[in-house]
């Protein structure tokens, strides 16, 4: 066995991520009996031919909330296709979005957020310019029974994403693979089609790669579909930007390279892997974040037995992982890795059973790793029980 240990068993465009003009509105609306106001933050982080994704950010700064209902209206005939961390309805251009069983309480000065995939007329996709908090108009302030609203102010965007929970994008097309498709550093955005399909199918290790990246590459908005062969290979620096894979092969994507290259997976998701998901074999840092993965072995493996050995260092941030999943990470400890770890949603894991970092002492002879150890250390496995929610 060589390079890899055998098996056991929303949306970004190529442009990146884009925050329209009304991300970072703050609004506020008036009660009867009650102080209200709030900050919407509406951004569009994915954008292709035909369709987009948008995060809207909802903080509220009056009273707590004991349910909550955004609402708006698109101007360019914009639609919504399919939604999370609310139910979303539409009718002509207005947009409802409502709490859920499980986020409907929001205190003051907190924040709750929901995303969308959504449809738009490849000509113009304008931000809502308005909202509306549990039917009432925002108007720039904190408004109570007494006093009167204050002046509008701006809010920053989000930073991130909230984290993914479970919606999975329709294909636009279908693509046919012959063979592995060599991806220039110029990249590729698939518009969102389905690739299928090179292998059998099957969890052998020489399968080909569906994409072969060149150094510095951008492979974007592709779904991946079955046979996926041995998914995605990075032979340098490289971002995957909302890719999807609807049943992972022999792994999802592979990094590899010289030197300290920088990977980056933002967005997406991963589904039947029943060993890896991402597999580390170069040097250098991958960040994984705005992911979604169920259905899995290990989320993340530093290379335990490559003929060539160095220090990895994984990020892995506002993601969601539902069991099945055994490992969040597995890295090797006496090469000096590192694994740092927030804003992990994990679900259906009431046991704690799923690992979040599991330490070994790799080797370059092919020979099977050794584990010595799970857990945070804070110098090779980076959490603390804050980074973690259970759902």
């Amino acid at each position: 066995m060589l390079h890899r240990q055998r098996r056991t068993a929303l949306l970004v465009s190529a442009v990146g991520a884009v925050t329209l003009a009304a991300a970072g509105i703050v609004v506020s609306a008036g009660a009867a009996q009650a102080a209200v106001g709030c900050r919407v933050a509406y951004s569009v982080t994915a954008q292709w031919s035909g369709g987009f994704t948008a995060n809207v950010n909802l903080t509220n700064i009056g009273d707590p909330l004991p349910t909550w209902a955004v609402t708006w209206s698109f101007g360019a005939g914009q639609t919504v296709t399919q939604g999370w961390n609310a139910a979303i309805t539409q009718s002509g251009s207005s947009v409802r979005a409502a709490n859920l069983s499980y986020n409907g309480n929001v205190a003051t000065n907190a924040t709750v957020s929901f995303g969308f995939n959504g449809g738009w007329n490849n000509s113009s996709n304008p931000a809502p310019t308005s909202f509306q908090v549990n039917g009432v108009t925002c108007t720039g302030g904190v408004t109570n029974p007494t006093t009167p609203g204050t002046n509008p102010t701006t809010a920053a965007p989000p930073t991130t994403a909230p984290p993914p929970t479970g919606s999975w994008p329709t294909p636009t097309g279908q693509v046919a693979v012959n063979g592995t498709i060599q991806v220039p550093a110029s990249g590729l955005d698939g518009g969102m089609r389905r690739y299928c399909c090179i292998g059998d199918g099957s969890q052998e290790e020489s399968q080909d790669p569906m994409f072969l990246l060149a150094p510095g590459a951008t492979l974007s908005n592709v779904i991946i579909g079955a046979p996926a062969g041995d998914g995605v290979h990075c032979s340098g620096a490289c971002t995957l930007r909302n890719v999807w894979w609807e049943d992972v092969g022999e792994d999802a994507a592979t990094f590899r390279g010289s030197g300290s290259p920088q990977f980056l997976v933002d967005g997406g998701g991963a589904r039947a892997a029943s060993d890896k998901v991402f597999q580390h074999n170069g040097p250098g840092t991958l960040t994984i974040q705005n992911f979604q993965a169920t259905n899995f072995g290990t989320f993340y493996r530093s290379c335990g037995n490559c003929s060539t050995q160095s220090q990895r260092n994984v990020v892995i941030r506002n993601v969601t992982l539902t069991r099945p999943g055994n490992t969040i990470a597995g890295i090797n400890v006496n090469y000096g890795d590192t694994a740092r770890f927030s804003g992990i949603t994990i679900v259906n894991d009431s046991g704690r059973a799923m690992v979040i970092c599991r330490k070994y002492n790799g080797n370059n002879t092919g020979a099977e790793p050794t584990q010595v150890g799970t857990g945070a250390d804070g110098t090779n496995c980076i959490y603390s029980t804050s980074d973690l929610i259970y759902r």
